[in-house]
């Protein structure tokens, strides 16, 4: 069996890719497929395990062969399901292999934000602190989380161990179903209205659909507290990003702490980019889901999808 690997290189050049070896004769490349390279790649690919690459009507039509797509995520947006269905082809993906790590981002997003850690590092390394006769420095307040209102949007695997965390903390936990229903009865579920009007923070771990995309634009900002902050580790179409801007602009919000955008990457023209303040935005090049530890489940469960395909069984078929 023929097997291509490609967008290797943005799952990490520290893992050990050969554990793909014993599945068949494997291709591996560090690059995406598209549309110009797919037909000499593929043409005897039965399966393509891919990252970010856009696996559309017209590469799987140049892969007259192909069987299986294999995506190193839990989200597949960049696949064609439709045309995936039409060429007969399965795709499965990667569950719950980035929870913790996802998790520990969201909050080292947020309190990076919260107690204003770039301006405290800095005003120690600049030698100000050095040169003040005070022990300590506290020219820009912080607040605890704990007693806050914690709202949360998608309460999937990753939004219930956010919500456990942040309870952990003293947070009082709400949170809106993104599908619209949710069988997560540990914490109170409110409508969007009311998600908005009361969190003083807000983190986003729900899939892209009809339902999310654009769903934090101008209208949700003005309903926000001025003290709110909002998280986005979920996908950049969550937010409309011009919105974001102004709302942090002109106050309406306090900050935002981003590890995903739309486009990726990020537009070099992005209104994000006038924000330079760090105390209300920072963004990290979408690298919330790449521990160690989670960049290595996600080979193992990738390598474990093949196989049970190989055994006839649909695993983690999604298509």
């Amino acid at each position: 069996m023929k097997i291509v690997a490609a967008d290797i290189d943005s799952v990490g050049s520290d893992l050990d890719f050969r554990i793909y070896d014993d599945l068949g004769e494997v291709s591996y490349f560090d690059d995406a497929i598209n549309d110009e390279n797919a037909a000499e790649r593929l043409k005897d690919a039965e399966v393509l395990l891919v990252n970010k690459s856009r696996i559309g009507e017209r590469v799987i039509e140049q892969a007259p062969r192909l069987k299986l797509v294999c995506v190193f995520a839990t989200g597949y947006d960049n696949v064609d399901l439709e045309a995936c269905r039409r060429h007969g082809v399965k795709l499965a993906n990667v569950v719950n292999y980035s929870t913790s790590s996802v998790a520990q981002h969201t909050f080292a997003l947020l309190f990076y934000l919260m107690e204003n850690l770039r301006h405290y590092d800095e005003f120690v390394k600049d030698g100000s602190y050095a040169n003040q006769p005070h022990f300590c420095c506290l020219d820009i307040p912080f607040s605890e989380l704990d007693g806050m209102t914690y709202g949360i949007v998608g309460m999937g695997n990753i939004g219930r161990r956010v919500a456990r965390i942040a309870a952990a903390f003293g947070a009082k936990v709400i949170f809106y179903p993104s599908s619209g229903r949710s069988d997560c009865y540990d914490y109170p579920q409110v409508s969007f209205d009311e998600l908005l009007e009361r969190s003083d923070i807000i983190s986003l771990h729900c899939p892209l659909s009809d339902r999310t995309k654009n769903l934090f634009d101008r209208n949700a900002f003005r309903k926000m507290k001025k003290s709110a902050y909002l998280i986005n580790v979920a996908r950049g179409a969550v937010v409309v990003e011009e919105d974001l801007a102004e709302a942090l602009i002109n106050g309406e919000i306090k900050g935002a702490g981003l590890d995903v955008l739309s486009p990726e990457p990020m537009r070099r023209d992005s209104r994000l980019l006038e924000i330079q303040d760090s105390g209300r935005l920072i963004v990290t090049p979408h690298m919330a889901w790449g521990s160690s530890e989670a960049r290595a489940r996600c080979l193992e469960e990738v390598r474990q999808n093949v196989l049970a395909w190989q055994r006839g069984e649909e695993r983690n078929i999604v298509s």
